[in-house]
């Protein structure tokens, strides 16, 4: 029987999301430096839910590639593949949230140092040695980054990892919208787990009913398990032959919503870790999505989604009570 050094291994983006923080006494916004990037987010509920989690990925040698690098280690997520580029900064994002609780981006990586990963700086033993193989789009947006993105699905596919991808879709850090969508197709023929959300899967198939655009997804692609989040409104899971629908658990006290949809996919990995990549029936698919839905309104309520990811208990409680634990550490409140 192979053993696993790691359980869930992520390539992609690794980067700063300045999000907003109050107006200083000049009437100036004020930014928070918070570490982020979506595949790191991911492997930081996984960390939280005792996974042995690691990343590939290349960050600048500067302030802020030194503080992503630190947050990893505190967050559990081996570091072995994260390499540090002296010539090109580190990715930076700006993320303003609009009154209707819409969140728009703007990216100072023209380039980053994310984007200067290259086919031979990907360890090829980190993916072989783990269970899941996690992707998105971020790192197919320019040539070097796509072609290592590209080794990378390969040996993973050749190693029978699950590969788990959630498009992530980035507007404004793509030639053009063909481009994104030519990449996100190729993404999909590799992929066992597909964590989309609604915008996307709209974009992408054309179809503005969900059940209609993941039949448009597995007439071309053969993908056993589909996710699609919905923002405010749930989200839904197919398994081969389940089908589940689960509200979110709305809050009173969302502050913004960077990386719930990075929580929910963690949470899914979780249990495909628990329970392997089975037929799962409406009742698992279910069971899955309000614990996931759970953690998602959890972040909701947190500034720098992968430092301040929840513990088990914490979601537990909301999913019992609706609410989130005052003290993540009381476990009977």
């Amino acid at each position: 029987m192979k053993t696993y050094q790691y359980d869930v291994v992520a390539l992609g983006e690794l980067l700063i999301d300045f999000t907003e923080s109050g107006i200083s006494e000049q009437g100036n916004p004020i930014l928070e430096a918070n570490p982020g990037g979506a595949p790191c987010n991911v492997l930081a509920m996984l960390a939280k839910l005792g996974h042995q989690t690691a990343f590939i990925g290349k960050v600048g040698n500067d302030m802020f590639g030194k503080q992503l690098r630190d947050t990893l280690v505190e967050a559990g997520i081996g570091t072995d593949g994260l390499l540090i580029d002296d010539a090109v900064h580190t990715t930076l994002a700006f993320v303003h949230t609009g009154v209707d609780g819409d969140r728009s981006f703007s990216f100072c990586r023209n380039p980053g140092a994310d984007m200067m990963l290259v086919p031979e700086e990907v360890d090829t033993t980190m993916i072989q040695s783990s269970r899941i193989f996690h992707f998105g789009t971020l790192s197919m947006t320019h040539a070097s980054c796509r072609e290592a993105t590209k080794k990378a699905l390969s040996i993973a596919r050749e190693s029978g990892c699950i590969i788990s991808f959630d498009p992530n879709l980035r507007e404004p850090l793509w030639e053009n919208l063909e481009q994104a969508k030519e990449q996100t197709l190729y993404g999909l023929s590799f992929c066992d787990v597909l964590k989309i959300s609604d915008n996307e899967i709209r974009w992408l198939t054309g179809e503005q009913d969900y059940d209609k655009g993941v039949a448009w997804i597995r007439e071309r692609f053969d993908i056993p398990f589909i996710l699609v989040s919905l923002g405010k409104e749930g989200s839904m899971a197919y398994s081969k032959s389940g089908f589940a629908s689960v509200p979110a658990f709305i809050r009173d006290d969302t502050i913004e919503t960077t990386g719930a949809g990075d929580t929910f996919c963690g949470c899914i990995l979780h249990s495909v870790l628990q329970y392997g990549l089975i037929d799962y029936t409406e009742k698992q698919l279910s069971n899955m999505l309000t614990f996931a839905n759970a953690a998602a309104s959890i972040i909701t309520t947190r500034k720098g989604a992968l430092r301040v990811m929840p513990e088990e208990s914490e979601v537990l409680h909301v999913m019992q009570h609706g609410k989130a634990l005052l003290n993540p550490n009381d476990e009977n409140a």
